[in-house]
Protein backbone atom coordinates (compact mmCIF):
# COMPACT_ATOMS: atom_id res chain seq x y z
CA UNK A 1 0.00 0.00 0.00
CA UNK A 2 1.01 3.62 -0.39
CA UNK A 3 3.48 5.18 2.03
CA UNK A 4 2.99 8.76 3.16
CA UNK A 5 6.27 10.68 3.45
CA UNK A 6 6.19 13.68 5.76
CA UNK A 7 8.64 16.54 6.26
CA UNK A 8 11.31 14.98 8.52
CA UNK A 9 12.72 16.52 11.68
CA UNK A 10 16.41 16.59 10.73
CA UNK A 11 17.67 18.56 13.74
CA UNK A 12 16.60 18.94 17.34
CA UNK A 13 15.51 22.55 16.77
CA UNK A 14 13.90 22.11 13.36
CA UNK A 15 10.23 23.12 13.11
CA UNK A 16 9.98 23.52 9.33
CA UNK A 17 12.04 22.63 6.28
CA UNK A 18 12.54 23.96 2.78
CA UNK A 19 12.92 21.68 -0.25
CA UNK A 20 16.13 22.94 -1.85
CA UNK A 21 16.01 20.37 -4.66
CA UNK A 22 14.09 17.27 -5.70
CA UNK A 23 16.34 14.50 -7.02
CA UNK A 24 13.34 12.38 -8.10
CA UNK A 25 10.20 13.30 -10.03
CA UNK A 26 6.68 11.90 -10.08
CA UNK A 27 6.69 8.54 -11.87
CA UNK A 28 10.28 7.67 -10.98
CA UNK A 29 11.07 4.28 -9.49
CA UNK A 30 12.41 4.56 -5.93
CA UNK A 31 14.72 2.07 -4.24
CA UNK A 32 15.28 1.95 -0.51
CA UNK A 33 18.24 4.22 0.22
CA UNK A 34 17.71 6.49 -2.82
CA UNK A 35 18.11 10.21 -2.14
CA UNK A 36 14.71 11.81 -2.68
CA UNK A 37 15.49 15.46 -2.07
CA UNK A 38 17.78 17.98 -0.44
CA UNK A 39 16.09 19.54 2.59
CA UNK A 40 17.25 22.86 4.02
CA UNK A 41 16.88 22.95 7.81
CA UNK A 42 17.69 25.66 10.32
CA UNK A 43 21.27 24.34 10.47
CA UNK A 44 22.24 22.89 7.11
CA UNK A 45 21.06 21.49 3.79
CA UNK A 46 20.87 17.71 4.13
CA UNK A 47 20.16 14.82 1.79
CA UNK A 48 16.90 13.03 2.61
CA UNK A 49 16.84 9.36 1.71
CA UNK A 50 13.92 7.01 1.22
CA UNK A 51 13.36 4.06 3.49
CA UNK A 52 10.77 2.55 1.17
CA UNK A 53 10.70 1.24 -2.40
CA UNK A 54 8.07 1.89 -5.04
CA UNK A 55 6.99 4.63 -7.46
CA UNK A 56 6.95 8.32 -6.56
CA UNK A 57 3.23 9.07 -6.94
CA UNK A 58 2.94 12.57 -5.52
CA UNK A 59 5.08 15.56 -4.45
CA UNK A 60 3.47 17.81 -1.85
CA UNK A 61 6.18 20.46 -1.38
CA UNK A 62 7.80 21.91 -4.49
CA UNK A 63 11.37 23.16 -4.77
CA UNK A 64 11.87 26.41 -2.88
CA UNK A 65 8.74 25.91 -0.78
CA UNK A 66 8.71 25.57 3.00
CA UNK A 67 6.54 23.23 5.07
CA UNK A 68 6.17 22.39 8.75
CA UNK A 69 7.66 19.20 10.19
CA UNK A 70 5.20 16.28 9.74
CA UNK A 71 3.35 17.92 6.84
CA UNK A 72 2.84 15.88 3.64
CA UNK A 73 6.04 15.85 1.57
CA UNK A 74 5.40 13.03 -0.92
CA UNK A 75 3.70 9.66 -1.43
CA UNK A 76 5.35 6.43 -2.58
CA UNK A 77 3.36 3.38 -3.68
CA UNK A 78 2.60 1.01 -6.53
CA UNK A 79 2.48 2.46 -10.04
CA UNK A 80 -1.06 3.56 -10.85
CA UNK A 81 -2.26 3.17 -7.25
CA UNK A 82 -5.23 5.32 -6.19
CA UNK A 83 -4.05 7.81 -3.55
CA UNK A 84 -7.07 10.12 -3.61
CA UNK A 85 -8.07 9.13 -0.08
CA UNK A 86 -4.64 10.15 1.19
CA UNK A 87 -4.75 13.47 -0.63
CA UNK A 88 -8.27 14.13 0.63
CA UNK A 89 -7.09 13.63 4.20
CA UNK A 90 -8.67 10.24 4.86
CA UNK A 91 -6.81 9.51 8.06
CA UNK A 92 -8.39 6.09 8.63
CA UNK A 93 -7.12 4.53 5.40
CA UNK A 94 -3.77 6.26 5.76
CA UNK A 95 -3.31 4.84 9.23
CA UNK A 96 -4.53 1.36 8.28
CA UNK A 97 -2.71 0.90 5.01
CA UNK A 98 0.47 2.93 5.24
CA UNK A 99 3.23 3.80 7.60
CA UNK A 100 4.28 7.43 7.27
CA UNK A 101 7.80 8.36 6.34
CA UNK A 102 8.23 10.30 9.56
CA UNK A 103 7.68 7.02 11.43
CA UNK A 104 10.24 5.35 9.19
CA UNK A 105 12.58 8.28 9.69
CA UNK A 106 12.25 8.06 13.46
CA UNK A 107 12.93 4.34 13.29
CA UNK A 108 16.00 4.87 11.11
CA UNK A 109 17.70 8.15 11.84
CA UNK A 110 16.40 10.09 14.80
CA UNK A 111 17.66 9.49 18.30
CA UNK A 112 14.35 8.08 19.53
CA UNK A 113 11.68 5.89 18.02
CA UNK A 114 8.16 5.51 19.33
CA UNK A 115 7.44 1.99 18.09
CA UNK A 116 3.78 1.75 17.18
CA UNK A 117 3.86 -2.05 17.38
CA UNK A 118 1.20 -3.61 19.59
CA UNK A 119 4.07 -5.23 21.52
CA UNK A 120 4.85 -1.89 23.12
CA UNK A 121 3.02 -1.14 26.36
CA UNK A 122 1.30 2.23 26.59
CA UNK A 123 3.74 5.12 27.00
CA UNK A 124 6.86 3.03 26.29
CA UNK A 125 9.37 4.58 23.88
CA UNK A 126 12.22 2.66 22.26
CA UNK A 127 15.34 4.83 21.91
CA UNK A 128 17.66 3.67 19.13
CA UNK A 129 21.28 4.49 18.35
CA UNK A 130 20.97 7.77 16.43
CA UNK A 131 22.58 8.51 13.08
CA UNK A 132 24.42 11.70 14.08
CA UNK A 133 26.37 12.17 10.85
CA UNK A 134 25.88 11.28 7.19
CA UNK A 135 28.66 8.66 7.31
CA UNK A 136 27.89 7.16 10.71
CA UNK A 137 27.13 3.43 10.71
CA UNK A 138 27.72 2.71 14.39
CA UNK A 139 28.23 4.67 17.59
CA UNK A 140 30.01 4.15 20.88
CA UNK A 141 28.52 5.19 24.22
CA UNK A 142 31.23 7.31 25.84
CA UNK A 143 29.22 7.86 29.03
CA UNK A 144 25.69 7.56 30.39
CA UNK A 145 24.42 10.60 32.27
CA UNK A 146 21.28 8.77 33.40
CA UNK A 147 20.89 5.37 35.01
CA UNK A 148 18.04 2.87 35.04
CA UNK A 149 15.29 4.18 37.29
CA UNK A 150 16.08 7.85 36.73
CA UNK A 151 13.27 10.18 35.71
CA UNK A 152 14.03 11.75 32.31
CA UNK A 153 12.56 15.04 31.14
CA UNK A 154 12.39 16.19 27.54
CA UNK A 155 15.68 17.91 26.73
CA UNK A 156 17.74 16.03 29.36
CA UNK A 157 21.11 14.73 28.19
CA UNK A 158 20.92 10.93 28.22
CA UNK A 159 24.43 10.03 27.09
CA UNK A 160 27.53 11.11 25.23
CA UNK A 161 27.77 9.27 21.90
CA UNK A 162 31.06 8.93 20.03
CA UNK A 163 30.55 9.00 16.26
CA UNK A 164 33.06 8.78 13.42
CA UNK A 165 33.50 12.56 13.59
CA UNK A 166 33.03 13.76 17.15
CA UNK A 167 31.66 12.97 20.60
CA UNK A 168 28.21 14.55 20.91
CA UNK A 169 25.72 14.97 23.73
CA UNK A 170 22.53 13.04 22.99
CA UNK A 171 19.40 14.58 24.43
CA UNK A 172 16.02 13.02 25.05
CA UNK A 173 13.05 14.14 22.97
CA UNK A 174 10.63 12.37 25.35
CA UNK A 175 9.87 12.24 29.06
CA UNK A 176 9.56 9.18 31.26
CA UNK A 177 11.56 6.81 33.42
CA UNK A 178 14.69 5.14 32.06
CA UNK A 179 13.63 1.47 32.12
CA UNK A 180 16.44 -0.21 30.21
CA UNK A 181 19.93 0.48 28.84
CA UNK A 182 20.88 -1.61 25.82
CA UNK A 183 24.44 -0.38 25.13
CA UNK A 184 26.81 -0.02 28.07
CA UNK A 185 29.58 2.56 28.38
CA UNK A 186 32.49 1.81 26.07
CA UNK A 187 30.40 -0.51 23.90
CA UNK A 188 29.53 0.09 20.25
CA UNK A 189 26.31 -0.62 18.42
CA UNK A 190 24.99 -0.17 14.90
CA UNK A 191 22.73 2.72 14.02
CA UNK A 192 19.08 1.77 14.81
CA UNK A 193 20.09 -0.71 17.53
CA UNK A 194 18.18 -0.43 20.82
CA UNK A 195 19.99 2.11 22.96
CA UNK A 196 17.49 2.47 25.78
CA UNK A 197 13.80 2.24 26.67
CA UNK A 198 11.74 4.98 28.34
CA UNK A 199 8.28 4.65 29.83
CA UNK A 200 6.15 4.91 32.96
CA UNK A 201 7.90 3.71 36.12
CA UNK A 202 7.34 0.03 36.85
CA UNK A 203 6.25 -0.87 33.31
CA UNK A 204 6.97 -4.48 32.33
CA UNK A 205 9.10 -4.36 29.17
CA UNK A 206 10.03 -8.04 29.02
CA UNK A 207 7.73 -8.42 26.02
CA UNK A 208 9.56 -5.65 24.18
CA UNK A 209 12.95 -7.25 24.76
CA UNK A 210 11.68 -10.71 23.82
CA UNK A 211 10.05 -9.48 20.61
CA UNK A 212 12.32 -10.85 17.84
CA UNK A 213 11.87 -7.79 15.62
CA UNK A 214 12.94 -5.58 18.49
CA UNK A 215 15.52 -7.79 20.15
CA UNK A 216 17.28 -8.59 16.87
CA UNK A 217 18.15 -4.93 16.50
CA UNK A 218 20.25 -4.97 19.63
CA UNK A 219 23.88 -5.00 18.57
CA UNK A 220 25.98 -7.88 19.83
CA UNK A 221 27.90 -6.58 22.79
CA UNK A 222 31.66 -6.41 22.57
CA UNK A 223 33.55 -8.92 24.70
CA UNK A 224 34.13 -7.51 28.14
CA UNK A 225 37.35 -9.47 28.49
CA UNK A 226 39.35 -7.14 26.24
CA UNK A 227 42.37 -5.79 27.96
CA UNK A 228 41.85 -2.28 29.23
CA UNK A 229 44.33 0.47 28.52
CA UNK A 230 46.71 0.89 31.43
CA UNK A 231 47.87 4.33 32.43
CA UNK A 232 50.63 5.24 34.83
CA UNK A 233 50.89 8.66 36.40
CA UNK A 234 53.50 10.06 38.74
CA UNK A 235 52.61 12.79 41.19
CA UNK A 236 53.68 14.04 44.55
CA UNK A 237 50.04 14.73 45.47
CA UNK A 238 47.52 12.14 46.51
CA UNK A 239 44.47 11.91 44.23
CA UNK A 240 41.32 12.44 46.23
CA UNK A 241 38.51 10.32 44.80
CA UNK A 242 35.30 12.28 44.51
CA UNK A 243 32.41 9.83 44.80
CA UNK A 244 29.91 12.34 43.50
CA UNK A 245 31.52 12.52 40.07
CA UNK A 246 32.96 9.00 39.75
CA UNK A 247 31.49 5.57 39.31
CA UNK A 248 33.67 2.49 39.53
CA UNK A 249 36.68 4.73 39.07
CA UNK A 250 35.26 6.48 36.00
CA UNK A 251 35.01 10.25 36.12
CA UNK A 252 31.90 11.92 34.65
CA UNK A 253 32.68 15.29 33.09
CA UNK A 254 31.53 17.28 30.07
CA UNK A 255 33.90 17.33 27.07
CA UNK A 256 34.52 21.06 27.59
CA UNK A 257 35.34 20.53 31.27
CA UNK A 258 37.78 17.76 30.33
CA UNK A 259 39.49 20.00 27.79
CA UNK A 260 39.84 22.95 30.18
CA UNK A 261 41.13 20.63 32.92
CA UNK A 262 43.70 19.17 30.55
CA UNK A 263 44.86 22.65 29.49
CA UNK A 264 45.20 23.76 33.13
CA UNK A 265 46.77 20.51 34.32
CA UNK A 266 43.93 19.81 36.77
CA UNK A 267 43.32 16.27 38.00
CA UNK A 268 39.58 15.65 37.49
CA UNK A 269 39.57 13.16 40.37
CA UNK A 270 40.11 16.09 42.74
CA UNK A 271 37.20 18.15 41.40
CA UNK A 272 33.71 17.99 42.89
CA UNK A 273 31.03 18.08 40.22
CA UNK A 274 28.02 20.36 40.57
CA UNK A 275 26.20 19.12 37.48
CA UNK A 276 23.52 16.51 37.10
CA UNK A 277 24.38 13.33 39.06
CA UNK A 278 27.63 14.93 40.19
CA UNK A 279 28.85 15.54 36.63
CA UNK A 280 31.81 17.92 36.38
CA UNK A 281 31.02 20.97 34.25
CA UNK A 282 32.96 23.99 33.02
CA UNK A 283 32.26 26.17 36.08
CA UNK A 284 33.63 23.46 38.41
CA UNK A 285 36.99 23.59 36.64
CA UNK A 286 37.08 27.39 36.53
CA UNK A 287 36.29 27.66 40.27
CA UNK A 288 38.59 24.82 41.32
CA UNK A 289 41.24 25.50 43.98
CA UNK A 290 44.01 22.89 44.06
CA UNK A 291 44.50 20.85 47.19
CA UNK A 292 48.14 20.41 48.07
CA UNK A 293 49.67 17.85 50.40
CA UNK A 294 52.97 18.12 52.10
CA UNK A 295 55.61 15.73 50.89
CA UNK A 296 59.12 15.11 51.99
CA UNK A 297 62.03 13.46 50.33
CA UNK A 298 64.76 11.49 52.00
CA UNK A 299 68.12 12.65 50.72
CA UNK A 300 70.68 9.89 50.60
CA UNK A 301 74.14 10.91 51.84
CA UNK A 302 76.75 11.14 49.13
CA UNK A 303 79.13 8.24 49.40
CA UNK A 304 82.81 8.90 49.08
CA UNK A 305 84.11 7.83 45.71
CA UNK A 306 86.27 4.74 45.65
CA UNK A 307 89.49 4.82 43.67
CA UNK A 308 89.53 1.05 43.30
CA UNK A 309 89.04 -0.24 39.79
CA UNK A 310 85.78 -2.20 39.74
CA UNK A 311 85.31 -5.20 37.57
CA UNK A 312 83.15 -4.37 34.53
CA UNK A 313 80.42 -6.97 34.06
CA UNK A 314 78.45 -7.42 30.84
CA UNK A 315 74.97 -5.82 30.87
CA UNK A 316 72.17 -8.36 30.96
CA UNK A 317 68.72 -6.87 30.14
CA UNK A 318 66.24 -7.70 32.89
CA UNK A 319 63.14 -5.82 31.74
CA UNK A 320 59.85 -7.33 30.77
CA UNK A 321 57.83 -6.89 27.61
CA UNK A 322 54.99 -4.41 28.17
CA UNK A 323 52.31 -3.61 25.62
CA UNK A 324 49.05 -1.71 25.65
CA UNK A 325 45.96 -2.43 23.62
CA UNK A 326 44.16 0.82 22.83
CA UNK A 327 40.67 0.45 21.42
CA UNK A 328 40.26 2.26 18.10
CA UNK A 329 37.74 5.07 18.32
CA UNK A 330 35.05 5.50 15.68
CA UNK A 331 36.94 8.55 14.41
CA UNK A 332 40.19 6.61 14.08
CA UNK A 333 38.45 3.78 12.21
CA UNK A 334 36.89 6.18 9.70
CA UNK A 335 40.15 8.12 9.24
CA UNK A 336 41.94 4.86 8.45
CA UNK A 337 39.25 3.72 6.04
CA UNK A 338 38.95 6.99 4.13
CA UNK A 339 42.67 7.69 3.84
CA UNK A 340 43.31 4.15 2.61
CA UNK A 341 40.53 4.49 0.04
CA UNK A 342 41.90 7.84 -1.13
CA UNK A 343 45.51 6.71 -1.34
CA UNK A 344 44.76 3.51 -3.22
CA UNK A 345 42.00 4.77 -5.54
CA UNK A 346 43.19 8.27 -6.48
CA UNK A 347 46.51 8.45 -8.36
CA UNK A 348 48.38 11.05 -6.28
CA UNK A 349 51.23 13.21 -7.52
CA UNK A 350 52.91 16.13 -5.76
CA UNK A 351 54.06 19.61 -6.77
CA UNK A 352 56.28 21.68 -4.45
CA UNK A 353 57.02 25.40 -4.63
CA UNK A 354 58.95 27.84 -2.40
CA UNK A 355 57.46 31.24 -1.54
CA UNK A 356 59.21 34.51 -0.67
CA UNK A 357 57.42 35.53 2.55
CA UNK A 358 59.09 38.91 3.19
CA UNK A 359 56.15 40.93 1.83
CA UNK A 360 53.62 38.68 3.54
CA UNK A 361 55.33 39.19 6.91
CA UNK A 362 55.43 42.96 6.45
CA UNK A 363 51.78 43.07 5.34
CA UNK A 364 50.62 40.91 8.26
CA UNK A 365 52.42 43.16 10.73
CA UNK A 366 50.73 46.22 9.21
CA UNK A 367 47.28 44.58 9.21
CA UNK A 368 47.61 43.44 12.81
CA UNK A 369 48.57 46.96 13.91
CA UNK A 370 44.89 47.88 13.38
CA UNK A 371 43.03 47.67 16.73
CA UNK A 372 41.03 44.47 17.30
CA UNK A 373 42.49 42.86 14.17
CA UNK A 374 44.36 39.56 14.17
CA UNK A 375 45.37 37.82 10.94
CA UNK A 376 47.57 34.72 10.82
CA UNK A 377 49.72 33.40 7.98
CA UNK A 378 47.31 30.48 7.76
CA UNK A 379 44.45 32.93 7.12
CA UNK A 380 46.49 34.42 4.25
CA UNK A 381 47.12 30.93 2.84
CA UNK A 382 43.38 30.16 2.93
CA UNK A 383 42.48 33.43 1.24
CA UNK A 384 45.15 33.04 -1.47
CA UNK A 385 43.99 29.45 -2.11
CA UNK A 386 40.34 30.51 -2.44
CA UNK A 387 41.21 33.25 -4.96
CA UNK A 388 43.47 30.89 -6.93
CA UNK A 389 40.73 28.24 -7.05
CA UNK A 390 38.33 30.72 -8.66
CA UNK A 391 40.88 31.14 -11.46
CA UNK A 392 41.59 27.40 -11.74
CA UNK A 393 38.28 25.52 -11.15
CA UNK A 394 39.85 22.28 -12.42
CA UNK A 395 41.72 22.07 -9.08
CA UNK A 396 38.38 22.65 -7.33
CA UNK A 397 36.80 19.60 -8.98
CA UNK A 398 35.54 16.12 -8.09
CA UNK A 399 35.96 12.85 -9.99
CA UNK A 400 33.01 10.63 -10.86
CA UNK A 401 33.12 7.59 -13.12
CA UNK A 402 30.87 9.13 -15.75
CA UNK A 403 31.66 12.84 -15.33
CA UNK A 404 33.91 15.43 -13.72
CA UNK A 405 32.24 17.94 -11.40
CA UNK A 406 33.70 21.45 -11.62
CA UNK A 407 32.79 23.36 -8.47
CA UNK A 408 32.40 27.08 -9.06
CA UNK A 409 31.78 27.67 -5.36
CA UNK A 410 34.78 27.47 -3.03
CA UNK A 411 34.41 25.60 0.28
CA UNK A 412 37.81 25.14 1.91
CA UNK A 413 38.33 22.47 4.55
CA UNK A 414 40.93 23.28 7.21
CA UNK A 415 42.51 20.22 8.86
CA UNK A 416 42.47 20.47 12.67
CA UNK A 417 44.27 18.02 14.97
CA UNK A 418 42.11 16.82 17.88
CA UNK A 419 42.71 14.36 20.68
CA UNK A 420 41.31 11.35 18.80
CA UNK A 421 42.67 12.16 15.34
CA UNK A 422 41.84 14.73 12.70
CA UNK A 423 38.72 16.67 11.72
CA UNK A 424 38.19 19.05 8.81
CA UNK A 425 35.84 21.99 9.50
CA UNK A 426 34.69 23.63 6.27
CA UNK A 427 34.60 27.36 5.49
CA UNK A 428 31.62 27.73 3.16
CA UNK A 429 32.08 30.23 0.28
CA UNK A 430 35.59 31.06 1.42
CA UNK A 431 36.31 33.28 -1.59
CA UNK A 432 33.65 35.72 -0.40
CA UNK A 433 35.28 36.16 3.03
CA UNK A 434 37.78 38.82 4.08
CA UNK A 435 41.01 37.89 5.85
CA UNK A 436 39.56 38.85 9.23
CA UNK A 437 36.37 36.86 8.60
CA UNK A 438 38.44 33.82 7.66
CA UNK A 439 40.51 34.19 10.83
CA UNK A 440 37.45 34.52 13.08
CA UNK A 441 35.68 31.53 11.51
CA UNK A 442 38.73 29.27 11.62
CA UNK A 443 39.39 30.14 15.28
CA UNK A 444 35.76 29.49 16.20
CA UNK A 445 35.39 26.16 14.40
CA UNK A 446 38.83 24.86 15.37
CA UNK A 447 38.14 25.68 19.01
CA UNK A 448 34.79 23.89 18.98
CA UNK A 449 36.30 20.95 17.10
CA UNK A 450 38.91 20.46 19.83
CA UNK A 451 36.25 20.28 22.55
CA UNK A 452 33.97 18.14 20.37
CA UNK A 453 31.25 20.75 20.03
CA UNK A 454 31.35 21.16 16.25
CA UNK A 455 28.35 19.87 14.31
CA UNK A 456 28.69 17.22 11.55
CA UNK A 457 27.14 19.60 9.01
CA UNK A 458 30.06 22.00 9.60
CA UNK A 459 32.49 19.34 8.38
CA UNK A 460 30.75 18.51 5.09
CA UNK A 461 30.86 19.90 1.57
CA UNK A 462 34.54 20.82 1.16
CA UNK A 463 35.89 21.32 -2.38
CA UNK A 464 39.57 21.80 -1.41
CA UNK A 465 41.59 21.15 1.75
CA UNK A 466 44.53 22.81 3.51
CA UNK A 467 46.79 21.12 6.06
CA UNK A 468 49.27 23.33 7.93
CA UNK A 469 52.05 21.86 10.09
CA UNK A 470 54.21 24.98 10.04
CA UNK A 471 53.44 25.70 13.69
CA UNK A 472 55.21 22.43 14.56
CA UNK A 473 58.37 23.44 12.72
CA UNK A 474 57.74 21.08 9.78
CA UNK A 475 59.29 22.66 6.69
CA UNK A 476 57.88 20.37 3.99
CA UNK A 477 55.49 17.41 3.85
CA UNK A 478 52.85 15.74 1.67
CA UNK A 479 49.23 14.96 2.52
CA UNK A 480 46.66 12.41 1.38
CA UNK A 481 43.79 13.95 -0.59
CA UNK A 482 40.57 14.42 1.36
CA UNK A 483 38.04 12.72 -0.93
CA UNK A 484 36.01 13.68 -2.88
CA UNK A 485 38.33 16.71 -3.31
CA UNK A 486 40.86 16.65 -6.14
CA UNK A 487 43.68 18.37 -4.24
CA UNK A 488 45.09 19.23 -0.83
CA UNK A 489 47.70 21.88 0.01
CA UNK A 490 50.39 21.07 2.61
CA UNK A 491 51.86 24.17 4.24
CA UNK A 492 55.25 24.21 5.96
CA UNK A 493 56.96 26.58 8.37
CA UNK A 494 58.46 29.97 7.49
CA UNK A 495 62.24 29.68 7.70
CA UNK A 496 64.97 32.29 7.56
CA UNK A 497 67.84 31.43 5.24
CA UNK A 498 70.22 32.93 2.62
CA UNK A 499 68.47 33.76 -0.65
CA UNK A 500 69.55 35.47 -3.86
CA UNK A 501 67.88 38.81 -4.62
CA UNK A 502 69.05 41.14 -7.39
CA UNK A 503 72.23 39.09 -7.75
CA UNK A 504 73.11 39.43 -4.05
CA UNK A 505 72.96 36.83 -1.27
CA UNK A 506 70.77 38.23 1.51
CA UNK A 507 68.79 36.90 4.47
CA UNK A 508 65.25 36.06 3.42
CA UNK A 509 62.12 34.37 4.77
CA UNK A 510 60.72 31.48 2.74
CA UNK A 511 57.88 28.97 3.05
CA UNK A 512 57.45 25.69 1.19
CA UNK A 513 54.04 24.40 0.13
CA UNK A 514 53.21 21.10 -1.58
CA UNK A 515 50.09 20.45 -3.64
CA UNK A 516 48.87 16.84 -3.79
CA UNK A 517 46.69 16.31 -6.88
CA UNK A 518 44.41 13.58 -8.18
CA UNK A 519 45.76 12.90 -11.68
CA UNK A 520 42.32 11.82 -12.87
CA UNK A 521 41.08 15.41 -12.65
CA UNK A 522 44.15 17.66 -12.34
CA UNK A 523 46.96 17.44 -14.90
CA UNK A 524 50.48 18.48 -13.94
CA UNK A 525 50.37 21.73 -15.91
CA UNK A 526 47.03 22.66 -14.30
CA UNK A 527 48.38 22.07 -10.81
CA UNK A 528 51.52 24.07 -11.62
CA UNK A 529 49.46 27.01 -12.91
CA UNK A 530 47.39 26.98 -9.73
CA UNK A 531 50.56 27.16 -7.62
CA UNK A 532 51.91 30.04 -9.71
CA UNK A 533 48.70 32.01 -9.09
CA UNK A 534 48.76 31.09 -5.40
CA UNK A 535 52.41 32.22 -5.19
CA UNK A 536 51.58 35.58 -6.80
CA UNK A 537 48.87 36.27 -4.22
CA UNK A 538 51.03 35.22 -1.26
CA UNK A 539 54.07 37.21 -2.32
CA UNK A 540 51.95 40.31 -3.01
CA UNK A 541 49.26 40.25 -0.28
CA UNK A 542 47.88 43.63 -1.34
CA UNK A 543 46.35 41.87 -4.36
CA UNK A 544 44.15 39.84 -1.98
CA UNK A 545 42.58 43.00 -0.59
CA UNK A 546 41.10 44.08 -3.92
Amino acid sequence: MATVITMPRLSDTMTEGTVAKWLKKVGDKIEEGDILAEIETDKATMEFESFNAGTLLYIGVNEGETANVDSLLAIIGKEGEDISSLLNGSKSEANADSKTEIEAKEEKDTPQTNNESTALPKGVIVVTMPRLSDTMTEGTVASWLKKVGDVVSEGDILAEIETDKATMEFESFNAGTLLYIGVQEGESASVDSILAILGPAGTDISGVLSNPKTADSISVKKEETKEEVKTTTTSETTAIQNTSSTSNGRIFASPLAKKIAEDKGINLAEVKGSGENGRIVKSDIENYSPITTASSKVVEPVKEASHAVAEVKPFVPAGEVYQEEVKNSQMRKVIAKRLAESKFTAPHYYLTIELDMDNAMASREMINSIPNTKVSFNDMVIKASAMALKKHPQVNSQWKEDAMILNHHVNIGVAVAVEDGLVVPVLKFTDQMTLTQIGANVKDMAGRARVKKIQPAEMEGSTFTISNLGMFGIQSFTSIINQPNSAILSVGAIVQKPVVKNGQIVVGNTMTVTLACDHRTVDGATGAQFLQTFKAFMENPVTMLA
